[in-house]
């Protein structure tokens, strides 16, 4: 795979955390648990993100 095409596929996984993430906090009762996992997952992929870039 290229860094390229690895970059793209983190974006969009990325940008799937942050719906999955929105989704959770507009339930009537959040998964406090599943919510820290997305946020942890999300923040993970957005450094290898910026690790890449730079």
């Amino acid at each position: 795979m290229t860094s390229e095409a690895h970059l793209s596929a983190l974006e969009t996984k990325h940008h799937r955390l942050e719906d999955e993430i929105s989704g959770e906090m507009h339930r009537p009762s959040p998964d406090q648990v599943r919510l820290t996992s997305l946020k942890r997952e999300k923040l993970r992929i957005k450094e290898e993100i910026t690790r890449l870039q730079d």
